[in-house]
């Protein structure tokens, strides 16, 4: 995954509009490039229309926006014309892009791991340098997030780092109760075998 700050990594590809658009081309600009899986699928449509609703915010925020899948050029023409998306979508077809920002490998989904695009997005500035990232992505409020982010109001990384420390801290509190319990445990245990060895006293003695 690229991280904030870092260079962009480059890129040059067909699109819905029948252009070809690079990296290189767009230099002096902020831009927001998403990546999702696939056209025409629930969240990537609920994705792209909420893109689609918020254009005017993002672009008075000074931002254009890509959208990239691995889908055909055709593919994105039909996308965008059902939808009338008036953004640019991208064609990746073997998910090169996709790899080189860290957009596209493990995740799970429906309960199993899987290879795919992992829902991203990142916000370039006009200098080509990575300025925000989020991924993985909800799509729910996920346009305003990132209207947060071109205003300052939100943090350049999404809270992933925040949830990954709250998952070890977690982990390490479960640790921590497993320790408690196992000693809880063995104190049962031995007052247990106490109490037996004081009952076969008492029993010896009445012999």
């Amino acid at each position: 995954m690229v991280r904030v700050g870092q260079a962009a990594p480059a890129f040059a590809l067909d699109g819905a509009f029948g252009k070809r658009t690079s990296l290189a081309g767009l230099r002096g600009k902020t831009v927001v490039l998403y990546f999702y899986p696939r056209d025409n699928t629930p969240g990537c449509t609920q994705e792209a229309c909420d893109f689609r609703d918020n254009l005017a915010r993002l672009r008075r925020a000074g931002a254009v926006v890509f959208g990239i899948s691995k889908d055909s050029v055709a593919s994105h023409q039909g996308f965008a014309g059902k939808y009338e998306l008036p953004f640019e979508l991208l064609s990746d077809p073997d998910n090169g892009v996709a790899r080189s920002y860290g957009a596209f490998g493990k995740k799970m989904m429906y309960g199993r791991e899987v290879q795919g695009t992992i829902r991203s997005t990142f916000v370039i500035d006009p200098r080509g340098r990575i300025a925000h990232v989020f991924s993985p992505v909800r799509v729910k409020g996920h346009v305003d997030a990132v209207l947060a982010a071109l205003s300052g109001e939100a943090p350049a990384v999404t809270p992933k780092a925040t949830k990954k420390k709250v998952a070890k801290k977690k982990a390490k509190k479960k640790v921590a109760n497993k320790k408690v319990a196992n000693k809880t445990t063995k104190k049962k245990v031995v007052k247990k075998k106490a109490k037996k060895k004081v009952a076969k006293k008492k029993t010896a003695k009445k012999r």
